[in-house]
């Protein structure tokens, strides 16, 4: 399965509702970031401040519906739909499980872009984020439902990223680390909260953030209440790391393959060195034909600013 954004182009593979993993497997996912994919009116103004928001909405994207479609995607990975703090574009930092980013539109948007898409058989696969809150430091209050110190792990920071206890327990970016493990409320409520908006929005398939900073067995029980595909995401480039995930969730991207694609055509190493990988994969995933493969993504440069001065070997 194929992956695109705005400013993204990867291949992907999972499994839905709407269809089986192999039919997934099939399809080729366009990532939009919705707040910079295309506005309702269709203007094309440069945004005045790329730290905040800069208009683009679901009603663009429903606009936009037969472009992505004429590219040959038949699938989407739109942004995270919850309320954020002010000017969380990206949709990482919720402060409102239960209401949606008005900056993207109406609930009634939402579910009229995700009708645009099934009628032109387009699956839509949503991006959530159950490892974490916004940044609201120990001021809970701001945060809806998990206003309790004792919905989040200790104020500690994530510093050394081999102490996994310390990655699962401590803050990233000091965005306050929610209990699942340690608070029967924090874990039934987020799976109760993924199952809801799958079944409200109809969605095809989730995204899952931030997946080593989770216990593996909460994720095994968050992808069984989404009722769909869950793609994960472990930024990390051993197999023997991100491997285990895929046990308890559907697909993971396959960062491993990432930085080899990036070695071979950006750094000039052997071209057996993919072959190579894929063969050697085999032994730590599940089902490595579902795992989702890209070349850049929202969370690092592109790949031809990484390698530009490669270009004319990459045509």
């Amino acid at each position: 399965m194929k992956f695109v954004e705005a400013s993204i182009l990867a291949v992907l593979a999972a499994t839905v509702s709407a269809g089986n993993t192999s039919e997934w497997k099939q399809r080729s996912v366009y990532q939009v970031l919705t707040d910079r994919f295309a506005r309702a009116d269709g203007s094309t103004s440069a945004c005045s401040n790329l730290s905040n928001y800069c208009g683009g909405n679901y009603k663009g994207m429903i606009n936009k519906l037969d472009y992505i479609k004429g590219m040959g995607f038949d699938a989407i990975w739109i942004s995270p739909i919850v309320e954020n703090t002010p000017g969380s574009y990206h949709g990482y930092h919720a402060t409102n499980w239960e209401g949606t980013n008005s900056n993207f539109g109406s609930k009634q948007d939402l579910i009229d872009f995700v009708n645009a898409a099934h009628a032109k058989g387009i699956w839509v696969m949503v991006d959530v984020v159950a490892n974490h809150v916004g940044p609201v430091g120990t001021d809970y209050s701001k945060i809806y439902p998990f206003n309790k110190s004792e919905h989040y792990h200790s104020n500690c920071q994530i510093v050394d990223w081999n102490n996994q206890s310390q990655v699962q327990n401590c803050r990233l970016a000091d965005l306050p680390d929610l209990n699942q493990d340690g608070n029967s409320y924090v874990r039934d409520y987020l799976k109760t909260w993924i199952k809801n908006i799958v079944t409200e929005y109809k969605f095809d398939g989730i995204r899952i953030d931030t997946i080593p900073e989770v216990p593996k067995d909460f994720w095994g029980e968050y992808g069984a209440s989404a009722g769909v595909f869950q793609m994960g995401e472990c930024f990390n480039g051993d197999p023997a790391y991100v491997g285990p995930y895929q046990n308890y969730v559907t697909g993971m991207f396959n960062y491993p393959m990432y930085y080899t694609i990036g070695n071979v055509f950006g750094g000039h190493s052997s071209m057996y060195n993919i072959r190579n990988r894929y063969d050697n994969e085999g032994k730590y995933f599940k089902d490595i034909d579902a795992l989702g493969v890209f070349v850049d993504n929202h969370d690092n440069p592109r790949f031809l600013h990484n390698y530009s001065n490669n270009k004319t070997g990459l045509r």
